[in-house]
């Protein structure tokens, strides 16, 4: 099969959706398939070429070059003639659709949907499958107005992951008992929250030490917390690493207190480092939890309640070596060879059925090209 990914850009920076396709683009290609991405700018330079996966430069996101993004698209696919054009960000699927209203294209348009908190993920409907990470995410696309049976939900897993993989497996040390999250530096990500719930589990565990792990532009709000709360010698912001699996292993617990999240790669990265996991009921989160079975799970912006659950784990190691057991148990559908399988799968159902007639899209033309310019 002949596949194009297309998004904003591949910079190895963090960006989960980025990574989420980085690791099924090579998985795709180690089954056989041709793969490209293409995007404005690659931060994973020789490393991808050697795993079969091509590179090609398509800006997408400036305002003022829509008609050369859509050229450039149309040349693309002209050259390539992929069979599918998987867009991951909002401006590669209008483009993708607009190129395909133009004439001469066939593929089917796949459209992903990560962060449907966002208003502008809306206009992925354009795709003639629209995928999800979780069924959470599937149950309010249906809402605002997607097809049910337009929707197909696959799961996000990094175990296995050939992107990971490219960094030595090492070991650290933390200062202790230590609770470690992984995420930007956002007030959505919930790390004021968690600022405010490790005040208690101070009070109860003088020791305890607080990892922030990631950058954003939050971040000197966490450190004005962290004063004003008497911790800033316990609260660490070592920000951005690219392998962050070494953070997770030296851990007592990872935590995350996300308002929202789609299913964060963090908790598959995490469980597979068997740490205890605190986490927010919201979103994909019970999902990758297994509803509470491999994590425990507290309400959003619930500090106290974050912060007891904390407490209980770092105060009683039997029961912190409970909750890594049960992390670490049960990961096999976490594994980026189960997410290819299942792509392939969506893939394989959307050109078996290419000969039918396409269903209509409530999206014009003209309101598209305005859609992108306004959220580029």
């Amino acid at each position: 099969m002949r596949i194009l990914h297309l998004a904003n850009h591949a910079l190895d920076v963090g960006n989960g959706i980025v990574n989420t396709m980085v690791d099924l683009a090579v998985a795709q290609a180690a089954a056989g398939h041709e793969v490209v991405i293409a995007s404005a700018e690659c931060g994973f330079g020789d490393w991808l070429a050697g795993t079969g996966v091509r590179h090609v430069t398509l800006p997408q996101r400036k305002p003022l070059a829509l008609p050369l993004a859509v050229r450039g698209l149309r040349r693309l696919t002209r050259a390539m003639g992929p069979e599918i054009v998987h867009a991951h960000m909002v401006s590669g699927a209008l483009i993708a659709w607009l190129a395909r209203r133009m004439g001469g294209a066939r593929y089917g348009l796949v459209t992903a949907v990560y962060n449907e908190f966002q208003r502008s993920s809306d206009l992925m409907r354009v795709g003639d499958r629209v995928v999800v990470v979780s069924g959470a995410v599937a149950t309010s696309m249906v809402r605002r107005g997607i097809p049910a049976d337009k929707i197909s939900v696959v799961r996000n897993g990094t175990i296995g992951s050939a992107r990971l993989a490219r960094w030595p497996v090492t070991d650290m040390s933390l200062a202790g008992p230590s609770i470690v999250t992984v995420c930007g530096l956002y007030a959505r990500k919930g790390v004021l929250d968690l600022i405010a719930a490790f005040a208690d589990v101070r009070r109860a565990v003088p020791a305890a030490q607080l990892y922030l792990v990631g950058n954003g532009p939050d971040r000197a709000a966490c450190e004005r917390l962290a004063r004003d709360l008497g911790l800033a010698d316990a609260v660490h912001l070592p920000g951005f690493v690219r392998d962050q699996r070494q953070w997770m292993r030296a851990a007592d617990v990872f935590a995350l207190a996300s308002h929202s999240d789609a299913f964060p790669l963090v908790l598959s990265e995490a469980r597979e480092a068997g740490c205890a996991i605190v986490a927010t009921a919201v979103g994909g989160v019970p999902e990758a939890l297994e509803y509470g079975a491999a994590g425990m799970l507290v309400p959003a912006r619930r500090p106290r309640l974050m912060g007891e659950a904390l407490t209980a784990l770092l105060r009683d190691r039997a029961l912190l070596d409970r909750w890594r057991a049960r992390a670490a148990t049960g990961t096999a559908w976490l594994r980026v060879d189960r997410v290819q399988r299942e792509y392939a799968e969506v893939y394989g159902a959307l050109l078996s059925g290419a000969r039918r007639p396409a269903r209509a899209c409530t999206v014009d033309v003209a309101d598209a090209a305005k859609e992108l310019v306004r959220h580029g």
